[in-house]
């Protein structure tokens, strides 16, 4: 007998696909309307709430009011397949699950209603469990806190028409489970891994039926060497290896490393630059470890804490779900806690999208962002994502982490995790810019605001920031002798910038008298503001720190002696508490051993690193404004500048900046050094237009990587791309198209989008060009039926984005530089990477001071291995798969020919027309030549 199942009730609603400035609207009755302009609003008033896929980015396109009652199938997705990726298009939703994707619009709009059956199907299948009780509960409370639309439909679905609201649907902590405390693990032991027990351990992962590559498996003993026992003390065993594209270097450095973590029992940590890889690196693990719950014993993915969902935050936040606008995303928050593999609210199993639906900022503060977690006064510790990620990397195999974490934990000796003995380091020409992050100071408004903050607490707002007497009296207790210091460092970081110093530093209004900070950083405006060569109202200016202004030398000093007299209480204060842990054995109560001391260590480790490191390092800045201007010609280890914000053609905050001139010094320090050995991988490494000379290429590798301020010199491998470029590439630079014009870059985008039919990624080096462009492009090529979409102007973040050009095989995408370090699509979907101008260095304080004391006397060498390795590490991603084929543009007829020098060998870039670039793609990719022009202007 066939099994009964919920009825399904289905919304008698329109289909709503939208395009830029242009809608495809399918009737309850079936008709399919092509609507443009205000007829676009005129049919939709005349029908219900429309299905329609992303309502923030369908109501940008068509240049409409927000959507608020839509029938948005991303938020009944979200609802019913929670921690589950679609790229949020019909397309993406269609191939989520596993139906037929739509060729056109039209297919698109008669898709929706199925898809949403499919989705409310998929909820049918909870009914009756308690997982189906709790859905049901949940919409209910929707129902009545948010008027959701898609409630009685899923109440219907789930056979639960008459379900009670119930709140404790929305505390996913009631299913979570708790970690639990183990013995610390033993020291790792020094066993050795060989290149060729590297090679064993890659043929099992690969398995006997698997394509053979040779340069895999030399990689693979190659990276062996990293894994060598250490010889002396500050020595590692560094390995520098580029492996070409294509060479299967994730699982070449696995081999190794996992054998080596077998044998010694102790992680490996393999840490990249993007999210992206590290969920890439995270999925290439499922060949070693094919269970899901061996793979969860064995492997962690590592982030920082503010990447993960706090459930504290959550929990306080329910307390607003009675209001419209916190209810629904609340609700599938919750939903996504209690499915999620490990609690990454940025990346991870949490589709990016999901913040998108809502107005800016809804879901910002359920991260830890501020530095306010309570540790183990927290009501939910023993569940909490965060927690657990760091005790299963204890006892992991391998770790997949970033380099910024790596980098912090290092600044910060050792962090939570411990400092790891063998590291990988994927994406490793990334690690100079990740190192300079990580060890540069900012003294400005926002960071000095955010210590007051911490501090002082909200100080009348409706945050839960308690302020530091109110976390150390629930970390440490009532204990007396605190109480003296508290105050006194309380009372001290009022010289910390209060409510309103945005305002009044954005619009020049006068400081408070006593406002120290606020005072020291508008006279530091007004240096800027004197001194600064050009200002045009919009970008961010920056100027010299010497020779200091007579009004920054005295501003800065107060500051520097109230900074002082609040570093000295906070001092005595974390010597209070350590003191407190200087119990000797034997003597206290055993409770108080197991318990206090974590309380007391985390109130000593908020107030170090939250409070004294910050304060030490901004001291520190100040006092170079005591010191005389540095001679020409001398070479600092540092850098400071003066620099005004602005975003959107407004300020929005000044400061004192600081960098090393050479940030892989503190790496080798404190990352490096300390480690027994680390590969850095990555297929451009060395500047490859000086591959006729080995030594000064492979210098380009050492350099950036710190290799040289190690006492043993690294271990070179060079491992090149089985893909043949000559056949399946082309690159050309257009003579005839300027640059400097948004019209003819826009006219030359659209050419050459046509001509490959989508599957293109213009890269821009200015936001505001990108604009332009985009404004003029986006209806020709639309109407062509060639999607484009575009950061900073569509609504949705990065991550989205590149999903969507993913999914959508003949879409085009526009973005800046960092848009291009996040894509990763092999095949079709990207076959044509376009560069509006060269992607020089910009031109900041910071370049020209590395670009006169780290070129080796040779400024302008220094700027083309800048733009060299951008352009070759864009080409890469052209070609990800042997099959892949793909075309290179520069539109900047002004390219240096020994730019593209570093490109693989056998690629020769041609000087061209415009039409002839257009008529080479055509050739390259297959495509035929169109019956009219395409060389309309957009």
């Amino acid at each position: 007998m066939a099994s009964l199942r919920p009825r399904l009730l289905m919304p008698e609603a329109p289909a709503l696909v939208a395009a830029h400035g242009r809608a495809t609207l399918l009737t309850p009755d079936g008709e399919v309307l092509t609507l443009t302009g205000s007829h676009i609003a005129e049919a939709l008033g005349e029908y219900p709430p429309p299905f329609l896929v992303h309502a923030p980015a369908t109501a940008r396109r068509l240049d409409l009011p927000r959507f608020l009652d839509a029938l948005d199938l991303l938020e009944l997705f979200a609802f019913a397949l929670p921690a589950r990726h679609a790229a949020p298009t019909p397309r993406g939703l269609a191939q989520a699950l596993d139906l037929p994707p739509p060729e056109d619009d039209e297919a698109a709009a008669a898709l929706l209603p199925e898809i949403a059956s499919r989705l409310l199907r998929a909820l049918a299948d909870e009914a009756g469990g308690p997982s189906g009780r709790e859905a049901a509960g949940m919409a209910a409370q929707l129902a009545g806190a948010a008027d959701w639309p898609w409630a009685a439909s899923v109440l219907a679905a789930l056979g639960q028409s008459d379900a009670k609201p119930s709140r404790d649907a929305f505390k996913p902590w009631r299913r979570l489970p708790d970690w639990e405390e183990t013995a610390p693990p033993p020291p790792p032991s020094s066993f050795d891994v060989t290149g060729a027990d590297a090679r064993r351990r890659l043929a099992e992962m690969l398995g006997s039926g698997a394509e053979q590559r040779p340069q895999q498996a030399d990689f693979a003993s190659a990276a062996a060497h990293a894994f060598a026992p250490r010889d002396a003390e500050g020595a590692p065993h560094m390995v520098l290896a580029e492996a070409g594209t294509g060479t299967g270097k994730t699982l070449g450095y696995i081999a190794p490393a996992s054998l080596w973590a077998e044998r010694n029992g102790a992680p490996v940590w393999l840490s990249t630059y993007t999210r992206n890889l590290q969920r890439q690196i995270d999925q290439e693990l499922m060949q070693l470890f094919p269970d899901p719950e061996e793979r969860r014993a064995r492997v962690a993915v590592r982030k920082g804490r503010e990447n993960y969902l706090c459930l504290l935050n959550l929990d306080e936040a329910l307390g607003q779900y009675g209001l419209r606008p916190m209810a629904l995303p609340l609700a599938l928050v919750a939903r996504w806690a209690g499915a999620t593999r490990d609690g990454d609210i940025t990346g991870g199993d949490f589709p990016g999208w999901i913040g998108e639906l809502f107005p800016p900022g809804t879901l910002y503060g359920l991260g830890d962002r501020r530095g306010e977690c309570i540790r183990s006064a927290c009501a939910h510790y023993k569940k909490c994502f965060v927690e657990h990620s760091i005790r299963r990397a204890r006892t992991a195999r391998l770790v997949v982490a970033n380099h910024a974490l790596v980098m912090v934990q290092a600044a910060l000796g050792g962090g939570e995790d411990g400092k790891p003995t063998r590291y990988v380091f994927d994406e490793g020409h990334h690690l100079f810019d990740a190192a300079d992050a990580a060890f540069s100071a900012e003294l400005n408004g926002v960071e000095t605001a955010e210590l007051r903050r911490w501090l002082l607490g909200a100080e009348g707002g409706r945050s839960r920031a308690k302020g530091l007497r109110a976390r150390i009296e629930e970390l440490a207790g009532d204990i007396p002798e605190l109480l003296p210091p508290l105050d006194l460092a309380l009372r001290e970081a009022r010289c910390l910038p209060g409510g309103g110093w945005y305002a009044r530093l954005t619009e020049g209004t006068p400081p408070p008298e006593d406002a120290v900070t606020e005072i020291f950083l508008h006279a530091a405006r007004r240096q800027i503001l004197a001194r600064a060569p050009e200002d045009d109202g919009v970008y961010t200016l920056e100027v010299d720190l010497q020779p200091v202004a007579e009004e920054v030398a005295e501003t800065g000093a107060a500051l520097g002696r109230a900074l002082q007299a609040l570093e000295a209480p906070l001092t005595y204060l974390k010597e209070l508490l350590a003191k407190r842990l200087e119990v000797p054995e034997g003597e206290g109560d055993e409770e108080m051993e197991v318990g206090e001391r974590i309380r007391l260590e985390t109130a000593m480790r908020g107030i170090e690193r939250r409070a004294l490191m910050p304060l030490a390092a901004w001291r520190g800045m100040l006092k170079q404004l005591d010191l005389p201007p540095r001679e020409a010609g001398t070479r600092p280890l540092m850098v400071d500048w003066l620099q005004l914000d602005r975003r959107e053609g407004r300020d929005v905050d000044a400061g004192l900046h600081r960098h090393w001139l050479d940030p892989t010094i503190p790496f080798a320090r404190t990352v490096a050094g300390s480690a027994h050995g680390l590969l850095v991988t990555s297929a451009t490494l060395t500047d490859a237009a000086k591959r006729h000379d080995p030594e000064a290429a492979w210098h380009e590798a050492e350099a950036r990587s710190g290799a040289l301020h190690l006492p043993n010199p690294a271990i070179r491998a060079a491992m090149p791309s089985p893909f043949d470029y000559a056949t399946n590439t082309r690159t050309f630079v257009v003579t005839d198209v300027d640059a400097r014009q948004p019209g003819a870059i826009a006219s030359a985008m659209q050419q050459l989008f046509l001509a490959s039919g989508g599957g293109g990624l213009g890269l821009f080096t200015a936001i505001r060009r990108l604009r332009e462009v985009q404004a003029r492009l986006g209806p020709a090529l639309e109407a062509r039926g060639i999607p484009l979409y575009a950061q900073h102007v569509d609504a949705m973040d990065n991550a989205t984005l590149v999903d969507i050009f993913r999914a959508e095989e003949n879409s085009c995408l526009l973005g800046t530089d960092a848009m291009r370090d996040g894509v990763d699509v092999p095949g079709r979907a990207l076959r044509l990477l376009v560069f509006d101008r060269v992607p020089w260095p910009r031109r900041t304080i910071l370049q020209r001071e590395r670009r006169l004391y780290l070129s080796g006397g040779r400024p302008q060498d220094y700027d083309d291995t800048h733009a060299r390795h951008k352009l070759r590490q864009a080409f890469g991603r052209l070609v990800r798969r042997a099959d892949d084929r793909g075309v290179f543009v520069l539109l900047d007829r002004a390219c240096p020919s020994r730019l593209l020098a570093g490109l693989p060998e056998g690629v020769t870039a041609q000087r061209v027309t415009l039409a002839q670039a257009v008529a080479g793609t055509r050739e390259l990719l297959g495509l035929p030549a169109p019956m009219g022009s395409d060389a309309e202007e957009p």
